[in-house]
């Protein structure tokens, strides 16, 4: 099995998400960053968008919408500070 990302998704308010995954699609303001296990370490700013979280390679996306930020990737992983976030409204998986 190949690498997995670890990530975190914070607000101001607190560590919203975090785990591993495949791939970890952010919305930067030069246009979208797919990260994977590996990626080169970088800093960038966010725009308005989703970032979107692919559990497995052929797993449709958990998509979180948010409305800017700072995503850095280091050999520990992807951290995303998002200015605000909007999860979704009916969540039935029981987390958020």
């Amino acid at each position: 099995m190949a690498d997995r990302l670890k990530y975190e998704l914070v607000s101001p308010e607190r560590l919203e998400r975090h785990g591993e995954a495949h791939m970890v699609v952010v919305p930067g303001t030069e246009g979208e960053l797919g990260i994977m296990a590996g990626h080169a370490p970088l800093m960038t700013s966010l725009k308005v968008g989703e970032v979107a979280i692919y559990a497995t390679e052929n797993s449709q996306p958990e998509r979180i919408r948010i409305t800017g930020g700072f995503a850095e990737v280091s050999e520990t992983g992807l951290t995303i500070l998002a200015e605000k976030l909007e999860t979704p409204a009916a969540d039935s998986s029981g987390q958020g």
